[in-house]
């Protein structure tokens, strides 16, 4: 089994940070230090959005209607810290071999986080959400291409994260002046614009997050993505018969499995749950061991450092207790 982190870690020592996910996890990955300016994941996917540009307003990240990416200060702010995060990851990942992840918001939920230049969400437009998908999708595969220029010989992989897709499909995102709803997304058009940013990842695998109750499971495997991230703590009976159905058609689940707030549980704690519904769901217990763990979300809430860390290291002692577990 292996185990890897979701992305957001505390603080805004990048260094420090990248010399613990290369060795306290199995997949290591770029972090995102939000408590930094344009450290969010919102400023990161800005970052690379490589034919739109976008200044940043008191109520969030807003197009501003040009084209030349000279246009946003604060867009080449988010762009030279991206760089300077690669720099430093390059540094220290010198001659290393093996997977590698990396996280960009999605384009639903970038889609329902960015205004347009009139002010109301990029999800309002069916053009701009698909420039904005675009745009997006051309970035990250020059993203994925820089990542691979920098720490040649990676097994990359691209996370996406979609916190906002359920509400965007279930027509519960606010408009601009809170008095109501943007209109739902249907599964369809869902799965068209996601495929669009899953492809751009290629030849990279892709995985797509997202901490909810219901996360769309299908929508996520239909665009293509070759994993799925959630809080196994939070899902409903019917998400879990979702996971079932991607695990039997061989999706990889990365499990979030150990709490991101509270006391840190044992090993055998943080694993009861995923090996009880895997039993109960009568799921290959030999497929269980290709589970990769996972906090159950980011990180960037911990209380501190020393508390974000210690539930890294629980990751692998928990591995141990699930694939145990699967040969019993």
């Amino acid at each position: 089994m292996t185990t890897t982190g979701l992305g957001s870690l505390p603080g805004e020592n990048l260094r420090e940070w990248l010399k613990v996910v290369l060795e306290a996890v199995d997949i290591p990955f770029l972090p995102e230090l939000p408590a930094r300016p344009y450290g969010d994941m919102v400023s990161r996917a800005v970052a690379v959005l490589g034919d739109l540009a976008a200044d940043l307003q008191p109520a969030g990240w807003r197009l501003t209607g040009g084209s030349d990416p000279r246009a946003s200060l604060d867009q080449r702010r988010a762009r030279s810290l991206l760089a300077e995060d690669l720099d430093v990851l390059e540094e220290l990942a010198d001659g290393y071999t093996g997977p590698l992840k990396v996280q960009l918001t999605g384009p639903w939920t970038l889609a329902a986080t960015v205004e347009l230049p009139r002010g109301d969400k990029l999800l309002a437009d069916y053009g701009a959400r698909r420039d904005l998908a675009d745009a997006l999708a051309h970035g990250l595969n020059d993203h994925v291409a820089e990542v691979r220029r920098r720490v040649p010989g990676v097994d990359l992989i691209v996370q996406l994260d979609e916190p906002a897709l359920p509400a965007v499909l279930a027509g519960a995102v606010p408009t601009a002046s809170g008095w109501s709803k943007h209109r739902s997304v249907d599964g369809p058009g869902a799965v068209e614009l996601l495929n669009r940013v899953v492809e751009a990842a290629s030849p990279a695998r892709t995985v797509v997050h997202c901490c909810a109750a219901r996360p769309p499971i299908e929508v996520f495997t239909k665009a293509g993505a070759g994993g799925v991230a959630v809080d196994v703590s939070l899902l409903t009976e019917a998400a879990w018969e979702q996971i079932a159905l991607a695990v039997e058609a061989g999706t990889t689940l990365y499990a979030g499995v150990v709490p991101t707030t509270g006391p840190v549980p044992r090993p055998e704690q943080a694993a009861e749950l995923l090996v009880r519904r895997w039993r109960e769901l009568g799921l290959d217990p030999e497929r269980l061991k290709q589970v990769v763990l996972t906090p159950a979300c980011g990180l960037a809430g911990a209380t501190s450092a020393v508390d974000a860390k210690s539930r890294l290291d629980v990751l692998r002692s928990t591995a141990e207790e699930v694939a145990e577990k699967a040969d019993e």
